[in-house]
C-alpha cells in the first residue's frame, strides 16, 4: 500500500471469512503477515483481538469499524487481556493454541487508520489483543466457541503488555 508517498508491504487488512478455515502451525490458510521480524511464526502464528474492544474505539473515533479492522485473525469474545494468561491452551473447532504474547502495535495499524497518532492511542488503551502458536492444526469457523481448557502459569497479557510498555 502506499502511505504518503511512500509503498509499504502489509498484511494489516484484513476481512471476515465465513465458513471453515484451514488453521496450521504458522496461521491460518489463506493470511499472510508481511514482516516477519516482528509477525508470525510459530510463536505468533493467530493474532486474536477481543471483541469487547470494538465499541470503545468506534465511541472514540466516531466511526463504525468491521470485524478485523486491527489486524486480527479472530475476533474474541469473553477473552480479555486480564483475564488470559500466557501459557493459557484454547480449543475453538478442531484446532488447539496457546496463548503466547501480547500484540505490541506498529507503524502500520496508524497507515491502516490514517493516522500515526492511532499507534499511541493503542499502546495507551492497553486493549492489545494477544498472540498465540498453534499446539494442533485444525479447522475453526466463524461463530466457534473458544474456550480455554487449561490455564497457564504465566502472567496475564495485561500484565506482560504493562511490563513491556
Amino acid at each position: 500500500m502506499e502511505w504518503q508517498g511512500e509503498k509499504y508491504r502489509t498484511a494489516i487488512f484484513k476481512a471476515p471469512v465465513y465458513g471453515r478455515v484451514t488453521v496450521r502451525s504458522l496461521g491460518l490458510q489463506g493470511d499472510s503477515q508481511a514482516d516477519l521480524r516482528v509477525h508470525g511464526g510459530p510463536q505468533k502464528a493467530v493474532y486474536a483481538y477481543p471483541s469487547e474492544h470494538y465499541q470503545f474505539w468506534k465511541e472514540k473515533l466516531k466511526r463504525e469499524l468491521p470485524w478485523g479492522m486491527f489486524g486480527e485473525n479472530v475476533t474474541t469474545q469473553g477473552l480479555l487481556e486480564g483475564k488470559v494468561h500466557v501459557g493459557d491452551r484454547i480449543e475453538a473447532g478442531s484446532a488447539e493454541f496457546i496463548i503466547t504474547t501480547p500484540r505490541f502495535p506498529c507503524y502500520k495499524l496508524g497507515i491502516k487508520f490514517g493516522n500515526m497518532d492511532m499507534v499511541k492511542r493503542f499502546q495507551e488503551s492497553r486493549m492489545s489483543g494477544f498472540y498465540m502458536a498453534v499446539l494442533k492444526e485444525g479447522e475453526i469457523e466463524a461463530g466457534d466457541q473458544m474456550r480455554i481448557v487449561e490455564s497457564g502459569e504465566g502472567p496475564t497479557i495485561a500484565q506482560v503488555f504493562v511490563s513491556e510498555d
